[in-house]
């Protein structure tokens, strides 16, 4: 490849990609493809047809201005206000789009900016990169780039003065004068500085004149070495490096890893090998030692126990090497963001990011939400330029589109706020619903003017939102409205019969009087959810590589010194057609992988919820701390914990499930890395395009010549094929489809993911400074590449959701897409900041909770008979890896013993027999050694994970209740799915559903019958029967023996503790419990008690003293 640092050569593959038909749209609507003469007689056309601004693809009789960047930015500008369409067996098309939303727009990145037209040609004014008017003449003639340029090529002279322009002071918009120095302006000026000494105002940069003076006068200028030194000072690209170069500087690492306290973990591991064998020896006395009296009773206790001791292995085996992670963000800013000889400006070298937002129904989640997650994007702390945002709408919604570009409007004022006022979290609606004082830590004097008036903008923002459905409603009424009115006027005009009722189309119309391709709220032929062309829109266009200082000018609040540029924002929805299967989220996921590979084709990926925002603005650095370090060449992706907001304060439901973030995830960190769990997931893109993590192999292609104990000579950028043995060149559509510019992104990507080659140990690193070069601008052609790869068709014959990309095949993606990777050598690594890096909202409601859980069961179901079992891993897979991954597939299996289980005690209360023949000495030391070690293990995992002892019995509580319910109905959709064949499909959870608006918690006590609670009710009403029975026995007993009831009720209340937040559940507030409850609960309770009736009927005599003989308990 030519360029590693760049994108994929366009040129190259431009005569494969599919054609861009540009059209104009009617006010009906339709697309009218336009031509030559259509465009020279657009003066003529009917009233019909409305005035577009039509960009026309080159042709030989029309070439663009070699190499000239103001023609590269003239078509960037177009390509971002237009709105792209395509799919299987359609032509994509480019719509230009003067308006995007009802409201203004005015920040110059945003498709539909307004704009001042020209006085030639009526198109776009040339701008600034702060989006202001810029006129090249001093007459203020106002003219766009296509003009000024012919201008200057014709004769140099302004339309309007018919005065020759002064080019040298416009040196950006033409060619010849690129990368020129300012002449002096007259002998003895003060302004003979080079253009590059300049910063964005016109005024002389210190900073860069720092490093290009080579005087020592002075204090705080650069030291140079005198010419006769050595050459020592040179560094690869050839400049000279002074003191401020950060290659002189002792290397540091950007992470380290921390060992729990050895007081705290060698008793840990002391106690699971104690435990370990005290259940050895106790599963074998049970089996040696049956009870004779009730063999049944024992054979089903002993199974059960034997099933709970391996599954506890599967659990507890894996959690013997925790550790803890730090990262330090000072040492990552001089390596990458901190000024040099080479690098004046402090331009990044940070790799480029792309974020991945999924939604799919504006219904269940709320649009306000998704905006308030991209806004706290845009506003991450990340170098602007290497930074883009994807939103995969998979509903393909109006709503969804008019939010993003709401929100994309507002950006334009959050952004630089957050920036100027180090603003914590950067989510709007979080922000300013805090109940802290806003004031702590800020010492600006506008600080508390700027809040106000941006809290008011917000407010604002918020009205638009909530008020889109209604104002895309009305819109399209009334556009529907007028097109019956024309073909009611049409029929009249042509005689048609009046009788005859007008049939017109109720289509959804966006803000500039055109139909909306995707679905409509009366589904027509593509125009429904399943069945619309693919739609991407770049709704924030590239920034500039360079800081934009805001101005007072125009804004409501003061942004001088205040970068203002905003993160690259795309919209996609894919192509969806029926017949076709699109496998959901993991579906859409790839669309995205795709699409931003042709984009932006960051070396990084973190996807996202909707609903879950970043928390910590520095989130993506503490990521890139492990991913750039040493040893980070073979890090397939960074798992934040997912933390969670409005759950209620006791937890009822263990929502916030941090026995598994804090416990769980951050021992598996010690092994090989944690699971994926779908969301708050840094990825290297590199990793998901299925290959092997470095290896031998690529020095035996690329041997290093050069590697000495300061410096080693980085392993060159290698070709697709190199990178897997098995991978042909030939083979590469088969593997990744039949885009070439998706091929050659991939050892771009790679090779911008590598560490930098600062240490002897680093074997797969690239040089400083590779990633500082400005990327190209988006043209026509990429975009309508990447409108190809979404469509519908792409994935067919390829290796899309088999090995590239998110796996399909079950209904928990995440967990099988991370153990293909850890399957294939790659490691993964845990991250956990001081201040949370993401937050969400989980289901505070019982039946979500339960079929959210459900829905994760069954994925483990799916996982285990498929070929994704750690059985079959490969021996890249390590041990306890490999335990960790079978517990995952094998653990709603344990919902069979586990109901078996908790109906032991009541069988043994009505039977009157017990586990075992008698309370031996035996049976209750071996019973108190594992209570006492459990009891142990508990407390010393507390004191490691950091979670606190109320959150560990939240978590063993709904552990039964999940088990009891959700766990089981997931084994048996499992094995309807197996055996039968039958595929079960789940719906979105709805993200707030709460009736009272001024309770937070409004959720939890919503009841929703769902079958999933039957299991848990008919446990708990046997256990109380059972209690009611043996106690009401006991009372009428000639010879009552108590002892032998509370030894029997203790078990009966071990379950009914567990399931209490279950019951709590079920009792709702303010007598919201569904009749349903009630009508269950009593006819269980009469079929039991008539049940035991037939079993042991009453043998009367009341009076006879052996009337309970035959009542037999240990």
């Amino acid at each position: 490849m030519a360029s590693l640092n760049r994108q994929p050569s366009k040129k190259s593959a431009r005569n494969e990609k599919p054609n861009v038909k540009f059209a104009r749209r009617t006010s009906s609507g339709r697309y009218v493809n336009l031509s030559n003469n259509d465009i020279e007689m657009a003066s003529e056309a009917s009233g019909d047809y409305m005035n577009y601004t039509v960009h026309i693809p080159h042709t030989p009789d029309n070439q663009p201005i070699n190499d000239s960047s103001a023609a590269r930015k003239a078509e960037e500008k177009h390509v971002s206000n237009s709105l792209f369409t395509g799919g299987f067996n359609n032509v994509t098309r480019a719509h230009l789009m003067d308006k995007v939303i009802d409201s203004e727009v005015s920040h110059p990145q945003m498709a539909g900016a307004k704009v001042t037209s020209c006085s030639n040609c009526n198109g776009n004014v040339m701008k600034n990169e702060r989006g202001n008017d810029m006129a090249p003449c001093p007459c203020r003639y106002k003219i766009c780039r296509d003009c000024f340029i012919d201008a200057l090529n014709e004769n140099g002279m302004c339309p309007g003065c018919k005065e020759h322009y002064k080019v040298r002071e416009y040196e950006d918009d033409s060619n010849e004068y690129l990368n020129r120095a300012f002449p002096l302006t007259a002998s003895g000026s003060r302004n003979n500085m080079s253009v590059m000494k300049r910063n964005q105002n016109g005024e002389l940069d210190h900073n860069k004149c720092l490093f290009e003076t080579q005087g020592t006068y002075g204090v705080g200028n650069a030291y140079w070495p005198p010419d006769d030194d050595d050459d020592d000072g040179e560094n690869v690209d050839g400049h000279r490096e002074g003191i401020f170069d950060a290659a002189e500087k002792p290397w540091k690492p950007l992470c380290k890893k921390t060992p729990i306290p050895s007081g705290i973990l060698s008793p840990y591991r002391l106690l699971i090998f104690v435990r370990l064998v005290i259940m050895c020896f106790f599963l074998h006395w049970r089996v040696v030692n049956p009870n004779e009296d009730a063999v049944w009773l024992w054979l089903m206790s002993v199974t059960c126990e034997i099933w709970f001791g391996f599954s506890w292995i599967l659990d507890q085996i894996p959690k013997l090497s925790p550790v803890n992670r730090s990262t330090d963000l000072n040492v990552l800013h001089e390596k990458f963001d901190s000024p040099s000889p080479s690098n004046p400006t402090g331009r990044s070298d940070l790799p480029g990011v792309d974020i991945f937002v999924s939604t799919a129904d504006p219904d269940k989640e709320p649009p306000l939400t998704t905006a308030n997650t991209i806004l706290s994007i845009l506003a991450v702390d990340y170098p602007v330029e290497k930074l883009a945002c994807y939103v995969s709408d998979d509903g393909g919604a109006l709503l969804t589109f008019e939010a993003m570009a709401e929100a994309a409007s507002f950006a334009d004022l959050w952004v630089p706020f957050c920036r100027k006022h180090n603003i914590e979290p950067r989510n709007p609606d979080t922000y300013f619903s805090l109940k802290i004082d806003p004031t702590k830590n800020k010492s600006r004097l506008d600080f508390v003017k700027d809040r106000r008036r941006v809290k008011r903008e917000y407010d604002e923002f918020k009205v638009r939102i909530n008020g889109l459905p209604d104002s895309i409603r009305r819109r399209s009424d009334a556009f529907n409205a007028r097109e019956e009115m024309k073909m009611m006027k049409h029929m009249k005009e042509t005689g048609a019969d009046p009788s005859e009722s007008v049939k017109v189309l109720k289509a959804i119309w966006m803000a500039d009087g055109t139909h909306w391709p995707g679905p409509w709220s009366s589904p027509s032929r593509d125009h429904a959810k399943s069945d619309h062309a693919g739609i991407l829109q770049v709704m924030l266009k590239p920034p500039s590589p360079d800081s934009v200082m805001g101005s007072e000018d125009g804004k409501i609040i003061d942004f001088t010194d205040v970068d203002t540029r905003l993160p690259v924002l795309v919209y996609v929805s894919r192509e969806k057609r029926p017949g076709y299967d699109h496998n959901k989220k993991a579906g859409a996921m790839n669309v995205l992988v795709r699409a931003s590979a042709i984009l932006s084709n960051g070396p990084f990926i973190l996807n996202l919820d909707c609903d879950h925002y970043i928390y910590n603005c520095k989130a993506v650095r503490e990521g890139m701390c492990f991913m750039m370090d040493k040893g980070g060449e073979d890090i397939c992706y960074i798992q934040f914990p997912q933390r969670f907001e409005g759950i209620d304060p006791s937890d009822r439901y263990a929502n916030h499930n941090t026995v598994f973030f804090d416990g769980n995830m951050r021992a598996l960190d010690g092994i090989q890395g944690p699971v994926y769990v779908g969301t708050g997931c840094m990825f290297r893109r590199f990793a998901l395009y299925g290959f092997d993590p470095p290896s031998g192999d690529w020095d035996e292609k690329n041997p290093k010549p050069n590697c000495t104990e300061d410096y080693c000579e980085t392993t060159p950028a290698l070709n697709a094929s190199e990178f897997d043995r098995d991978l042909d060149v030939n083979m590469l559509p088969k593997r990744f489809g039949n885009s070439t510019m998706l091929a050659e992104s991939i050892p771009v990507a790679e090779f911008q993911g590598r560490p930098l080659a600062d240490h002897p140990a680093i074997k797969y690193g690239r040089p400083p400074g590779k990633l500082r070069v400005p990327k190209e601008p988006l043209d026509a052609t990429t975009v309508a590449e990447a409108v190809s790869v979404i469509s519908c068709w792409y994935e067919d014959k390829t290796e899309w959701g088999d090995r590239v990309g998110w796996i399909y095949g079950s209904v928990t993606e995440d967990v099988v897409t991370g153990y293909r990777m850890h399957n294939r050598g790659w490691r993964s690594v845990y991250c956990i900041t001081k201040r949370d890096a993401f937050r969400g909202s989980a289901p505070i409601n019982l039946t979500d909770r339960l079929h959210q859980v459900l829905r994760w069961a069954t994925g483990s179901v799916e996982i285990f008979f498929s070929k994704n079992n750690a059985f079959l891993g490969s021996k890249r897979l390590k041990l306890l890896q490999r335990l960790a991954y079978l517990n995952v597939g094998i653990y709603p299996f344990t919902s069979l013993f586990l109901i078996v289980y908790c109906f032991l005690p009541a069988l043994s209360l009505l039977s009157g027999y017990f586990i075992v023949q008698t309370l031996s000495i035996a049976f209750l030391i071996y019973l108190l050694i594992m209570t006492v070690c459990l009891v142990l293990l508990a407390i010393l995992e507390v004191k490691w994970s950091g979670i606190e002892l109320e959150q560990w019995w939240r978590n063993e509580q709904f552990w039964l209740i999940s088990g009891t319910s959700a766990h089981l109905a997931a084994v048996v959709q499992g094995l309807l799915k197996v055996v039968a064949g039958i595929e079960i499909s789940f719906t979105l959870t709805a993200k707030s559903s709460g009736e009272d608006d001024d309770d937070i918690y409004a959720d939890l006590y919503i009841v929703k019958w769902t079958s999933l609670m039957i299991p848990p009710i008919v446990i708990a009403m046997v256990n109380v029967i059972a209690i009611i029975v043996a106690f009401s026995r006991t009372v009428y007993s000639a010879n009552p023996q108590w002892n032998k009831f509370i030894g029997g009720a203790f078990f009966s209340f071990w379950v009914l503790a567990h399931l209490y937040p279950f019951a709590k559940g079920l009792m709702g507030r303010r007598g919201k419990t569904p009749t349903i409850v009630f009508v269950w609960s009593g006819l269980i309770a009469i079929t039991i008690s008539l049940l035991w009736v037939a079993i042991s009927p009453p043998t009367g005599g009341g009076d006879d003293p052996n009337t309970t003989e035959n009542f037999k308990f240990p």
